[in-house]
Protein backbone atom coordinates (compact mmCIF):
# COMPACT_ATOMS: atom_id res chain seq x y z
CA UNK A 1 0.00 0.00 0.00
CA UNK A 2 1.17 3.51 -0.62
CA UNK A 3 2.46 5.81 2.08
CA UNK A 4 0.48 8.90 3.02
CA UNK A 5 2.24 12.27 3.24
CA UNK A 6 1.14 12.49 6.86
CA UNK A 7 2.82 9.23 7.86
CA UNK A 8 5.97 10.33 6.03
CA UNK A 9 5.98 13.55 8.06
CA UNK A 10 5.69 11.54 11.28
CA UNK A 11 8.65 9.40 10.31
CA UNK A 12 11.07 12.05 9.08
CA UNK A 13 9.87 15.50 10.16
CA UNK A 14 8.93 16.43 13.70
CA UNK A 15 5.71 18.22 14.67
CA UNK A 16 5.37 21.41 16.76
CA UNK A 17 5.61 20.87 20.49
CA UNK A 18 2.22 20.46 22.14
CA UNK A 19 3.22 19.19 25.59
CA UNK A 20 6.08 19.97 28.02
CA UNK A 21 9.23 17.88 27.71
CA UNK A 22 10.05 15.50 30.55
CA UNK A 23 13.04 16.07 32.79
CA UNK A 24 15.99 13.76 32.24
CA UNK A 25 16.03 10.98 34.83
CA UNK A 26 19.47 9.70 35.81
CA UNK A 27 20.49 6.66 33.80
CA UNK A 28 21.67 3.55 35.57
CA UNK A 29 25.28 2.52 34.85
CA UNK A 30 23.99 -0.38 32.71
CA UNK A 31 21.69 1.88 30.70
CA UNK A 32 24.41 4.47 30.22
CA UNK A 33 26.75 1.76 28.97
CA UNK A 34 24.22 0.80 26.27
CA UNK A 35 23.72 4.44 25.28
CA UNK A 36 27.48 4.97 25.04
CA UNK A 37 27.78 1.81 22.94
CA UNK A 38 25.05 3.02 20.57
CA UNK A 39 26.70 6.45 20.21
CA UNK A 40 30.10 4.94 19.44
CA UNK A 41 28.54 2.67 16.81
CA UNK A 42 26.58 5.47 15.13
CA UNK A 43 29.58 7.80 15.02
CA UNK A 44 31.57 5.02 13.34
CA UNK A 45 28.88 4.44 10.71
CA UNK A 46 30.20 6.87 8.11
CA UNK A 47 28.56 5.42 4.97
CA UNK A 48 25.90 2.72 4.70
CA UNK A 49 23.02 1.42 2.62
CA UNK A 50 19.99 -0.75 3.34
CA UNK A 51 16.50 -1.66 2.26
CA UNK A 52 13.75 -0.30 4.48
CA UNK A 53 10.11 -0.96 5.32
CA UNK A 54 8.08 1.96 6.67
CA UNK A 55 4.78 1.26 8.44
CA UNK A 56 2.33 3.85 9.70
CA UNK A 57 -0.07 3.64 12.65
CA UNK A 58 -2.77 2.04 10.49
CA UNK A 59 -0.49 -0.77 9.40
CA UNK A 60 0.07 0.59 5.89
CA UNK A 61 3.56 -0.12 4.61
CA UNK A 62 5.88 0.91 1.83
CA UNK A 63 9.43 -0.10 0.95
CA UNK A 64 12.51 1.51 -0.51
CA UNK A 65 16.28 1.94 -0.53
CA UNK A 66 18.25 3.98 1.99
CA UNK A 67 21.68 5.51 1.45
CA UNK A 68 23.36 7.47 4.24
CA UNK A 69 26.61 9.35 4.57
CA UNK A 70 27.41 10.98 7.86
CA UNK A 71 27.44 13.72 8.76
CA UNK A 72 24.05 14.91 7.66
CA UNK A 73 23.36 13.13 4.38
CA UNK A 74 20.69 10.52 3.60
CA UNK A 75 18.51 9.41 0.71
CA UNK A 76 15.22 7.48 1.02
CA UNK A 77 14.17 6.29 -2.44
CA UNK A 78 10.66 4.85 -2.05
CA UNK A 79 9.60 2.04 -4.35
CA UNK A 80 6.84 2.54 -6.93
CA UNK A 81 4.02 3.36 -6.87
CA UNK A 82 4.75 5.65 -3.90
CA UNK A 83 6.31 8.49 -5.90
CA UNK A 84 8.23 9.73 -2.86
CA UNK A 85 11.89 10.70 -2.63
CA UNK A 86 13.42 12.10 0.57
CA UNK A 87 16.93 13.56 0.57
CA UNK A 88 18.97 15.22 3.31
CA UNK A 89 21.88 17.28 1.96
CA UNK A 90 23.37 17.96 5.38
CA UNK A 91 21.29 21.01 6.21
CA UNK A 92 17.86 20.57 4.66
CA UNK A 93 15.57 17.55 4.23
CA UNK A 94 13.74 17.75 0.87
CA UNK A 95 10.61 15.71 0.18
CA UNK A 96 9.51 15.24 -3.42
CA UNK A 97 6.22 13.57 -4.34
CA UNK A 98 6.04 12.97 -8.09
CA UNK A 99 2.45 11.72 -7.88
CA UNK A 100 1.15 14.84 -6.14
CA UNK A 101 3.71 17.10 -7.85
CA UNK A 102 4.76 18.62 -4.53
CA UNK A 103 8.12 19.57 -3.07
CA UNK A 104 8.64 20.41 0.63
CA UNK A 105 11.70 21.15 2.75
CA UNK A 106 12.44 20.95 6.49
CA UNK A 107 15.57 21.93 8.45
CA UNK A 108 17.48 18.74 9.24
CA UNK A 109 17.79 19.82 12.87
CA UNK A 110 14.04 19.51 13.52
CA UNK A 111 13.70 16.00 12.09
CA UNK A 112 14.44 12.63 13.74
CA UNK A 113 17.19 12.07 11.16
CA UNK A 114 19.41 14.59 12.96
CA UNK A 115 19.61 12.26 15.96
CA UNK A 116 21.88 9.82 14.13
CA UNK A 117 23.19 11.87 11.20
CA UNK A 118 24.89 14.57 13.30
CA UNK A 119 28.67 14.91 13.07
CA UNK A 120 28.93 14.50 16.83
CA UNK A 121 26.13 12.42 18.31
CA UNK A 122 25.21 13.57 21.81
CA UNK A 123 22.43 11.73 23.58
CA UNK A 124 23.30 13.53 26.82
CA UNK A 125 22.64 17.09 25.58
CA UNK A 126 19.55 18.48 23.85
CA UNK A 127 17.87 15.06 24.11
CA UNK A 128 15.92 13.55 27.00
CA UNK A 129 16.27 9.76 27.21
CA UNK A 130 13.06 8.37 28.67
CA UNK A 131 13.76 4.64 28.35
CA UNK A 132 16.46 2.09 27.62
CA UNK A 133 14.89 -1.30 26.93
CA UNK A 134 16.58 -4.67 26.56
CA UNK A 135 15.27 -7.32 24.18
CA UNK A 136 16.26 -10.87 23.37
CA UNK A 137 18.22 -9.83 20.29
CA UNK A 138 19.22 -6.26 21.15
CA UNK A 139 18.12 -3.06 22.81
CA UNK A 140 16.21 0.16 22.16
CA UNK A 141 16.70 3.76 23.26
CA UNK A 142 13.70 6.10 23.48
CA UNK A 143 14.34 9.84 23.45
CA UNK A 144 12.49 13.14 23.10
CA UNK A 145 13.58 16.66 22.26
CA UNK A 146 15.08 18.21 25.38
CA UNK A 147 14.92 21.70 23.86
CA UNK A 148 11.09 21.63 23.79
CA UNK A 149 10.96 22.40 20.06
CA UNK A 150 9.30 19.18 18.90
CA UNK A 151 6.72 16.80 20.33
CA UNK A 152 6.57 13.02 20.54
CA UNK A 153 9.42 10.54 20.86
CA UNK A 154 11.83 8.55 18.73
CA UNK A 155 12.97 5.04 19.60
CA UNK A 156 16.20 3.80 18.01
CA UNK A 157 16.44 0.01 17.84
CA UNK A 158 19.70 -1.94 17.67
CA UNK A 159 20.59 -5.59 17.18
CA UNK A 160 23.16 -6.90 19.63
CA UNK A 161 25.23 -9.48 17.75
CA UNK A 162 26.50 -7.91 15.64
CA UNK A 163 25.75 -4.41 16.87
CA UNK A 164 23.74 -2.63 14.14
CA UNK A 165 21.01 -0.05 13.73
CA UNK A 166 17.80 -2.01 13.10
CA UNK A 167 15.46 0.95 12.63
CA UNK A 168 13.47 3.56 14.50
CA UNK A 169 9.92 4.39 15.56
CA UNK A 170 8.59 7.95 15.71
CA UNK A 171 5.57 8.47 17.99
CA UNK A 172 3.79 11.81 17.75
CA UNK A 173 2.12 13.85 20.52
CA UNK A 174 -1.13 11.91 19.96
CA UNK A 175 0.71 8.59 20.49
CA UNK A 176 0.55 7.60 16.80
CA UNK A 177 3.60 5.57 15.74
CA UNK A 178 5.40 5.31 12.41
CA UNK A 179 8.04 2.61 12.19
CA UNK A 180 11.03 2.31 9.87
CA UNK A 181 12.72 -1.11 9.78
CA UNK A 182 16.11 -1.51 8.10
CA UNK A 183 16.94 -4.69 6.22
CA UNK A 184 20.45 -5.78 5.27
CA UNK A 185 22.19 -2.64 6.55
CA UNK A 186 25.79 -2.71 5.35
CA UNK A 187 28.72 -0.35 5.51
CA UNK A 188 29.95 0.97 2.20
CA UNK A 189 32.29 3.57 0.72
CA UNK A 190 32.35 5.94 -2.22
CA UNK A 191 28.67 6.84 -2.39
CA UNK A 192 28.08 9.34 -5.20
CA UNK A 193 27.51 12.93 -4.07
CA UNK A 194 24.56 13.22 -6.44
CA UNK A 195 22.59 10.81 -4.25
CA UNK A 196 22.29 13.58 -1.65
CA UNK A 197 21.22 16.41 -3.94
CA UNK A 198 17.54 17.06 -4.63
CA UNK A 199 16.47 20.26 -6.35
CA UNK A 200 12.95 21.59 -6.63
CA UNK A 201 11.77 20.36 -10.07
CA UNK A 202 8.87 22.81 -10.28
CA UNK A 203 9.13 25.80 -12.66
CA UNK A 204 10.23 29.02 -10.98
CA UNK A 205 7.63 31.78 -11.57
CA UNK A 206 6.93 30.76 -15.18
CA UNK A 207 4.90 33.89 -15.82
CA UNK A 208 7.49 36.39 -14.60
CA UNK A 209 8.95 38.67 -17.26
CA UNK A 210 5.99 38.41 -19.63
CA UNK A 211 4.10 41.51 -20.75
Amino acid sequence: MTLTRRSLTLALAATPLATPAFAQAPLSPADKALVDRAVAYLEGLSEAKARFVQTDGRGRSTTGQLFMKRPGKARFAYDAPSGLLVVSDGGVVSVQDTRLKTFDQYPLGVTPLSLFLAKTIRLDKGVTISRVARMADGFAITARDGKKETAGTITLSFTDTPLALAGWTVTDAQNRPTRVQLQGLERTTGLDRSLFVLKDPRPKNPGRGKV
